[in-house]
């Protein structure tokens, strides 16, 4: 992918120059020699670390040893302002290398190596500037390569697709495509990463989609490291890039924000499709809730085979979910038809697929009602099962009309209009026992909810059968109904039903 980085291993291979490494290297600390070295500077001073920075080799010839300079001190200086290295000009001012310094640089961890006395310390550096213009210019070639290489991938079919391929090659590295719902959509290569790493991964990415913010970030998952990047704007996006690296330089850098803004773009292109895809079947939907589906089938080729369950999403995400719906197509050749309307989200498929609505409620966390089984000629009425089934609901999950029948008529009926009508005729009963401490409204739904018998009824009051006698009659008379006939006990079951508490 690049040329090799300017190192101290790379100083000291160039044998034009003749250093030699006087240290020992299996008593360096791992990795000493090949470091990224950013500079190569001289110095006599006693303590030149003020006018150093990290991460370069000092050449010294040794003459501010003479001055009493302790060269244990001296050296632990050089190590604690981050120096790669130490190069001792021989022959120049003194014959060999001091034993102390040997001593000092291993007792330290710091390389030491040998300029010979026909290396002039400006050849060493020139060199070393030499070696970082050419990895600059190795790096900005295949930058421009890379680019290239990338724009002709983006003109193949599946364009996204191959353009990621072409990235992780030239990386060298996985690449793994997110799309809004936090699926691996696409991934190169298909088996580089552990299949528990992937699923970390995924949670990760699922964290930063949920937060809805723009990000690069990097993590770490079982020794691991990748790198995220969002794709879209922020509070709108669209994927995340995975890619299995501990870092960028600027020009590999450069290179993956040029994907990713080609991402966007492409996902971008593929929304409008998709927009365009949803209108046409909210226009299809219309013609289906007439009971014919002659005309989705003739524009979408089929329709999902019947018996049918219709379900209807509240706040449902449209874009994710159907992405997950394209996928289960595309992977087992399930057939669904959707939709968005005014109700939420209209899903049409085989009853025999009803069991993957939990699921997908599940995912997505949103609430749904699931119509019976029915015919396409019945469309209607089980798109209106599914809106019952939801109204009747407030928490996530998928609910079945059949569960919602079989609970009670009365929850149907129990419409705002019917609660407020309720809710009047139960007044003046209220108002009776806010003002006198009676309380007559519970004695009667303990006493219709015992079938009308007042021994059990009055056992659960904790009142004689006589008071409860009397308390029935006085709840009659202050609602003006006659609670011995069963048309008034029914109409007042239904009335305690209906009203708030």
């Amino acid at each position: 992918m690049a040329a090799d980085q300017p190192t101290l291993r790379a100083l000291l291979r160039r044998r034009d120059l003749g250093l030699a490494l006087v240290s020992a290297e299996d008593a360096l600390p791992d990795g000493a020699l090949d470091r990224a070295l950013r500079w190569v500077h001289s110095s006599d001073l006693a303590d030149p670390t003020p006018f150093l920075s990290e991460d370069l080799a000092l050449l010294t010839t040794g003459t501010q040893f003479d001055d009493a300079v302790s060269i244990d001190v001296y050296v632990g200086r050089l190590a604690d302002r981050g120096v790669l290295g130490l190069g001792f000009g021989t022959e120049v001012h003194r014959s060999g290398i001091p034993e102390e310094l040997l001593a000092a640089c291993a007792e330290h961890g710091m390389p030491l190596f040998e300029v010979p006395y026909r290396t002039p310390f400006i050849a060493v550096a020139r060199a070393h500037s030499e070696a970082i213009a050419a990895q600059a210019y190795a790096r900005r070639s295949w930058a421009l390569d890379t680019q290239r290489a990338l724009a002709l991938a983006a003109l193949r079919p599946r364009g996204l697709d191959a353009t990621l391929a072409e990235l992780g090659r030239r990386l060298g590295a996985w690449v793994g495509m997110y799309d809004a719902a936090g699926a691996l959509e696409l991934s190169h290569p298909r088996d580089g990463i552990a299949s528990d790493v992937l699923v970390g991964l995924a949670e990760h990415v699922a964290e930063v989609l949920t937060r809805g913010l723009e990000a690069g970030q990097s993590l770490t998952i079982d020794d691991q490291v990748f790198m995220l990047f969002t794709v879209g704007r922020g509070g709108h996006l669209r994927g995340v890039i995975a890619l299995a690296l501990d870092a960028l330089d600027p020009e590999a850098r450069t290179v993956v924000t040029s994907v990713i803004a080609m991402a966007g773009l492409a996902l971008e292109q593929s929304e409008q499709l998709a927009r365009s895809r949803r209108r046409l079947h909210t226009q299809l939907l219309a013609s289906l809730l007439d009971d014919d589906p002659a005309l989705a089938r003739r524009v979408l080729g089929g329709l999902p085979p019947a018996p049918i369950v219709v379900a209807v999403a509240a706040g449902a995400p449209a874009g994710p979910v159907t992405d997950w719906w394209e996928r289960r197509r595309s992977e087992h050749g399930t057939a669904v038809f959707l939709a968005e309307s005014e109700e939420g989200l209209t899903m049409c498929l085989s009853a025999g697929d009803e069991s993957l609505l939990d699921e997908v409620a599940a995912r997505f966390g949103i609430r749904m009602g699931v119509s019976e089984p029915e015919s396409y000629d019945a469309f209607s009425r089980a798109q209106a099962q599914a809106l019952a089934a939801l109204r009747q609901q407030g928490e996530p999950g998928a609910f079945r009309y059949a569960d919602t029948v079989g609970s009670s008529i009365l929850s149907a009926l129990a419409t705002d209009e019917a609660r407020l009508v309720a809710e009047s005729r139960l007044a003046p009963l209220r108002a009776h026992d806010a003002r006198t401490g009676a309380d007559l409204e519970r004695s009667l739904r303990v006493w219709l909810e015992l079938d009308a018998r007042a021994e059990p009824a009055s056992a659960a009051l904790g009142v004689h059968r006589h008071t409860l006698r009397s308390r029935i009659a006085q709840a009659g008379a202050v609602l003006g109904i006659d609670l011995s006939t069963f048309p008034a006990r029914a109409e007042m079951w239904t009335l305690l039903q209906t009203a708030r508490d």
